[in-house]
Formats: C-alpha cells, sequence, structure tokens
C-alpha cells in the first residue's frame, strides 16, 4: 500500500488548510487505496474569526493541535517525518499554506518556507517521488525548488499577480482551468488551481480528484 503524506496548515480556510480541499483530498486518496501519513509544523500561528473574516487580536494557536482537528487527531509533527517514511507528498491549500507553511501571504515573493516543510519537499523531489499541491500550495513549493534552480512547472490557476509572483521565485507558471492539473514530468510535481478558482466544492473536487489520480500513477 503507498504511502501519501498530506502536510495540513492549521483548520480552516483563512488561518489553516482549506476544509473542503483537505477532505476531498483525503476521501480521494483513501478511495485510491493509498495509507495517508497527515502531519503538520508544531507552531504558534495568528487566528482569524471565520464568520467575520477578521484577525482576532492577541489570540494564538498551535498550526500541529489546529490541523489534528482535521485528522482526528491522527498526526504527527512534521519534525519527525522524512521521505523515506513516505512514497509521495500532498498539500492542500487554505490561507494557512500561505501563513503558516510560507509567509508568501506577507512578504509575496521574498517569503520563507517553514523549515521542516521546505525540508521534506526537497527530501521527495531528491528522491524523485512525486508531490502534489493545491490552490496557493503550489507558491510555496515554487520558492523551494525555484532556490534550487529546478524550474518547477506549476499552477495557481489563472490570476495574473499570484502567477507573476510564481514566476518571480524561479518557477513556469502555467495558466490551468479549475478542473484541470499541471503535470511538471522532470520534477514528479502535480498542480491544481482548486479554490483559487472554485466556484464550488464540484469544481474543487473536479480537479483535486484527476491530481491525486495522477499522484497515484507517477508512484514508482
Amino acid at each position: 500500500m503507498a504511502k501519501v503524506g498530506v502536510i495540513l496548515s492549521g483548520c480552516g480556510v483563512y488561518d489553516g488548510s482549506e476544509i473542503h480541499e483537505t477532505v476531498i483530498t483525503l476521501l480521494a486518496l483513501d478511495r485510491a487505496g493509498a495509507e495517508v501519513v497527515m502531519m503538520a509544523p508544531d507552531m504558534e500561528q495568528a487566528v482569524v474569526n471565520h464568520l467575520t473574516g477578521e484577525a482576532v487580536e492577541g489570540a494564538s494557536r498551535n498550526v500541529l493541535e489546529e490541523s489534528a482537528r482535521i485528522a482526528r487527531g491522527e498526526i504527527s509533527d512534521i519534525a519527525t517525518v522524512k521521505a523515506t517514511d513516505l512514497d509521495a507528498l500532498f498539500i492542500p491549500g487554505g490561507f494557512g499554506a500561505a501563513k503558516n507553511l510560507c509567509d508568501f501571504a506577507f512578504k509575496g515573493p521574498d517569503c520563507g518556507v517553514q523549515p521542516d516543510v521546505a525540508r521534506l519537499i526537497r527530501e521527495i523531489v531528491a528522491a524523485k517521488k512525486p508531490l502534489a499541491a493545491v490552490c496557493i500550495a503550489p507558491a510555496l513549493v515554487a520558492k523551494v525548488l525555484g532556490e534550487d534552480n529546478l524550474d518547477p512547472q506549476l499552477t495557481i490557476g489563472t490570476d495574473e499577480e499570484t502567477a507573476g509572483a510564481v514566476s518571480s521565485m524561479g518557477a513556469t507558471h502555467l495558466s490551468c482551468p479549475v478542473k484541470e492539473f499541471v503535470v511538471d514530468r522532470k520534477n514528479k510535481l502535480i498542480t491544481s488551481p482548486a479554490y483559487m478558482l472554485a466556484g464550488s466544492i464540484g469544481e474543487a473536487a473536479a480537479g483535486i480528484e484527476k491530481t491525486v489520480k495522477e499522484l497515484m500513477k507517477m508512484i514508482d
């Protein structure tokens, strides 16, 4: 049974993992016969009120503890996970991917990536194991692989400003409709827009399910 790591970034679209994207991913992986290994960084995060969309001043939560809500408690600190433990890796979107796994939401192309997230991405790519990312998560992949001069080919959809920022980090951005995906066979990378473009959960699911299917095909 293939073991697929899923990196979570909290719980909720505005300050963590996008829950629809994550659950669609987990369901698709389960239906494909994969063993899912969920993980998240053990770090503090700012909090957003999901009813109002506004930041909660002075509030703080732990990314690993918040991610455990989606994982039903079955989750590891990413610091303890290595590429040798996995056959593939998947990163759902949500603002947590751009705020907690990296700080792209605040610094754009000048962002940094959480050290263990960057480490695991590099290990997976170096081991020639497939990596998938959806929604805004390809931005952090672009930062890591762009720094390594690997010229990743990826998509965040069609938003020109975000695509420009991704390209400036050393990636090649390819426009992609919501129900499709982009494959970089050299780096074994699969990306799809999900809620960067999706107007419904069905549209998000169409692209994510195809991405999972392609990811599973790439596993040696």
